[in-house]
């Protein structure tokens, strides 16, 4: 008698459970990070940031490239030693400008995913804002395989972002 008492309170806590309807929210990652008007200032800061950087190795790339041109046009005319030490330049500042490259993509790598940290930091404030405020009972913005538009609140969450300013 006693199993069968709690097996009819665990049928009734299901039953009453599963009509309390739950309310589900989605938001599209992909979608915040594109559209939030923090990304676009963000992209503007790393713009300002890296631009005297970018401009001066555009600048070099440009430099080798036209003396690489020259050689190869002056190169009929210069002595076997000097033909050598002429690659041997151009080669020599071919390597430091790939360094050069690869340095600064890397600190506008790393610059970028601190802005995206801090975008999704501001991300989750808002999505928790919105939980407690509307009363959802989840809200899940990764790691979905599907989410119907009728749960996708990521319109509401570019909103807030854009009141965060």
């Amino acid at each position: 008698m006693k199993n069968f008492i709690i097996f009819l309170f665990l049928s009734f806590s299901f039953l009453s459970f599963a009509q309390a309807e739950l309310k589900v929210g989605f938001v599209k990652v992909d979608t915040i990070l594109k559209d939030a008007p923090q990304s676009a200032e963000s992209n503007k800061r790393l713009e300002k940031e890296f631009k005297s950087r970018s401009e001066k190795l555009k600048k070099e790339i440009q430099a080798l490239n036209d003396g690489e041109k020259k050689f190869r046009t002056d190169s009929i005319t210069m002595s076997d030693d000097v033909q050598n030490q002429t690659q041997k330049k151009l080669q020599e500042k071919r390597i430091e400008i790939q360094r050069t490259e690869r340095e600064l993509r890397e600190d506008i790598d790393l610059r970028r995913r601190e802005e995206v940290t801090k975008l999704q930091n501001q991300v989750t404030i808002v999505i928790e804002k919105i939980a407690t405020s509307e009363k959802f009972d989840l809200i899940l913005y990764t790691g979905v395989a599907y989410a119907s538009d009728s749960v996708d609140i990521t319109s509401k969450v570019i909103k807030e972002l854009g009141a965060l300013k």
